[in-house]
């Protein structure tokens, strides 16, 4: 694809990299058979080759509109079309470049501004997050059954009592994951300690920083990854071999640590520090011996949801079925599993209309050879699944542990 960004940009890291991505576009149009907003509107607009040529048209000093960020907006950040794409088009990186510029050139509208400032607010902070949810725990009972699905309800837990292990890993407590499902990250620390492993929580880190990636709020999302570098780093120093992530998004986010902080002398070597360390409890379970969670008793029939973060963001697909399978458990055939669930971080909130559509298509898919329990490796997916249907929804992780119990 040939280039003419503007000279400004074209000049500074930022407008070099993205003239490299655009000039790896073949325009071979492969990304839009796997693009899920494409599925649904079919607008060429809609897909990432039509994203491509908005990002590179406003990197070339044309007029930008509401139009432009409309279709820049409902891209749902799934990288489907990178594991799609015969060239290495590395369009999530393009479309955080053409946000940026976009939100520099065309400001949002008050009301928008206020809706995702209030996201940032809230979702990242836990007790803020708990407070918010408390009151809709309450609420719960008198709200109709779809409103009521979208609320987690309230569970009761304890962090589990482990034995002292001399293997050692951090934990990530997702914000929202540690408040509204609970039994995931206890889960993991029970399956954790039967592999003879400690898991680690350290209060000062926050955050992974992806909300705020996800809003465009870039250096919010970078202040939140250093204050997470300086919680870790004794910790690593003192010889913890892994940051454990349990919800697969904050996952992909950590491993871009380094890339985020990249020109910041300061972080940027621990930031790859820790973005070598951040493992998925996925990648941790079946490098310890999956081989003893093997039985030959059958448990449920289970319909696994790969998270787009898991397979595409990650490049992990096909890990936590395998440790399922191992568990004794019966996994169903699912039907188009490349396509995103429609939860995508905040997009379910933002773009209500097109999520629902996904998560209709994506719970036709998981339910047609009408499993017991439904799993997923990701709380963005596991809420957003739950609210549209009455088949139990959890964590994998949570499957392993019954396992095991």
């Amino acid at each position: 694809m040939q280039t003419a960004i503007i000279a400004p940009l074209r000049d500074t890291p930022v407008g070099q990299e993205a003239e490299r991505i655009l000039r790896s576009c073949v325009h071979c149009g492969f990304c839009t058979a796997t693009c899920p907003t494409y599925q649904v509107t079919g607008d060429e607009l809609d897909g990432p080759r039509g994203r491509i040529y908005l990002i590179k048209a406003l990197l070339e000093g044309e007029q930008v509109t509401s139009e432009t960020r409309r279709h820049l907006d409902r891209c749902l950040g799934c990288r489907a079309c990178e594991t799609t794409c015969p060239s290495g088009v590395r369009y999530s990186r393009l479309l955080d470049i053409g946000r940026s510029e976009l939100a520099r050139r065309l400001p949002r509208p008050a009301d928008e501004r206020i809706k995702r400032a209030a996201l940032r607010a809230l979702i990242p902070h836990p007790r803020r997050f708990n407070g918010l949810l408390r009151i809709g725990q309450a609420m719960r009972p008198l709200l109709p059954r779809p409103w009521a699905r979208r609320i987690p309800p309230k569970t009761h837990f304890h962090w589990p009592k482990s034995g002292w292990h001399p293997r050692t890993m951090l934990l990530l407590e997702s914000c929202g994951q540690s408040r509204g499902t609970p039994r995931t990250n206890t889960a993991a620390a029970r399956v954790l300690d039967r592999l003879g492993i400690t898991l680690t929580r350290i209060e000062r880190a926050g955050c992974c920083g992806a909300l705020s990636h996800h809003l465009d709020a870039h250096s919010e999302a970078r202040a939140m990854a250093r204050n997470n570098i300086d919680a870790w780093w004794p910790a690593i120093e003192d010889g913890a071999e892994a940051i454990l992530v349990t919800a697969s998004g904050c996952g992909t986010m950590l491993k871009e640590y380094g890339e985020l902080l990249a020109d910041d002398p300061d972080y940027r070597a621990r930031a790859h520090r820790i973005a070598a360390l951040a493992k998925d409890l996925g990648e941790v379970v079946a490098k310890e011996g999956i081989e003893a969670l093997s039985s030959e008793h059958k448990r449920q029939r289970i319909a696994f949801h790969s998270p787009c973060s898991l397979q595409h963001g990650q490049q992990l697909p096909g890990v936590i079925e395998r440790l399922l399978v191992a568990a004794g458990y019966e996994l169903t055939p699912v039907s188009e599993p490349h396509l995103c669930c429609g939860s995508a971080g905040p997009y379910s909130l933002l773009e209500p209309t097109i999520a629902g559509t996904l998560r209709q298509r994506k719970l036709n898919a998981l339910s047609g050879s009408d499993p017991e329990i439904i799993a997923t490796a990701n709380i963005g997916c596991q809420l957003h699944l739950q609210s549209g249907t009455e088949t139990p929804v959890c964590h994998w992780i949570e499957l392993i542990d019954q396992a095991l119990t």
